[in-house]
């Protein structure tokens, strides 16, 4: 998410004090992503800095100073509404190690692992539905925050249902499971 942008959008419609972007902010993308005041009046600064807003000079401090967008800003905005995410490397995603790590650690029964994670994402999923179901009808902000929620969760949840499917097939996966079984001990003083 890049905050910096988002403010520039909310300056495009017109001036506004660091508390306001906050607010507008945070009531804009359905009060999904909290933002702190203090990200807000540092990312002002340095959008100040780097020529993309202006101060009205109305105030003393920061606090109190309304900002605006300037041209390079203007031009800023719409260069990164248009310009697609760099989504060709996958992200460092955190279940996707972990499952990768659980099929080298012995003893770890890996299709209990992706069980607990997909439990835990159903029940995410289900959290989102509610808060979905009790947003008023207008709120277009926070039914297409959910929606995208609920669609990664989906698509998490499909990754370990193939996951599972194809550990489960994997010859090296079967001779994996079948060496990390616990060895049974004999009595202390029993001879073969």
């Amino acid at each position: 998410m890049s905050v910096p942008h988002a403010l520039l959008a909310l300056l495009s419609e017109g001036p506004k004090y660091g508390l306001q972007l906050r607010e507008e902010f945070e009531a804009r993308t359905g009060e999904v992503w909290p933002l702190n005041v203090g990200q807000v009046y540092t990312t002002l600064q340095r959008l100040e800095r780097d020529g993309l807003v202006e101060a009205d000079g109305s105030g003393d401090d920061s606090q109190h100073k309304g900002f605006r967008i300037t041209q390079a800003g203007e031009h800023e905005l719409a260069g990164w509404l248009r310009t697609p995410p760099d989504l060709a490397s996958p992200p460092r995603d955190e279940l996707v190690i972990k499952v990768l790590v659980a099929l080298r650690v012995p003893g770890v029964d890996v299709p209990e692992v992706l069980q607990v994670h997909r439990k835990y994402l159903v029940q995410l999923m289900q959290q989102w539905t509610r808060i979905k179901e009790d947003a008023a009808e207008d709120d277009l902000g926070l039914a297409l925050a959910v929606d995208a929620e609920l669609f990664r969760l989906d698509s998490v949840i499909r990754w370990l249902d193939s996951a599972e499917s194809r550990i489960r097939r994997h010859p090296v996966a079967q001779v994996q499971r079948t060496a990390q079984l616990p060895k049974l001990r004999r009595p202390a003083g029993v001879r073969r």
